[in-house]
C-alpha cells in the first residue's frame, strides 16, 4: 500500500497517495475514516468470484 497523507487545503482536506490527490472532503475527521475504511479493504485482499459473472459485459468489436 502506498503512503497515504492528509493535506488541508483551503478549509478542505485533500486525501493524497504519493504525490497524487484522491479525495477531497470537508473535515479532517471523515478524511482519518476513509483512509482507515480503504487500508482495511486493501488488507482483505480480492473478493471471491468463482462462478460469478461480471456485471458489465464485454461487447465483440466489428472488423471491415
Amino acid at each position: 500500500m502506498k503512503k497515504y497523507s492528509i493535506v488541508r487545503i483551503g478549509s478542505e482536506y485533500v486525501v493524497q497517495a504519493g504525490e497524487t490527490s484522491i479525495l477531497k472532503v470537508s473535515s479532517r475527521r471523515q478524511a482519518d475514516k476513509l483512509v482507515t475504511d480503504a487500508a482495511e479493504l486493501l488488507q482483505q485482499g480480492p473478493a471471491s468470484s468463482e462462478g460469478e459473472q461480471p456485471s458489465i459485459g464485454r461487447e465483440a468489436s466489428e472488423v471491415s
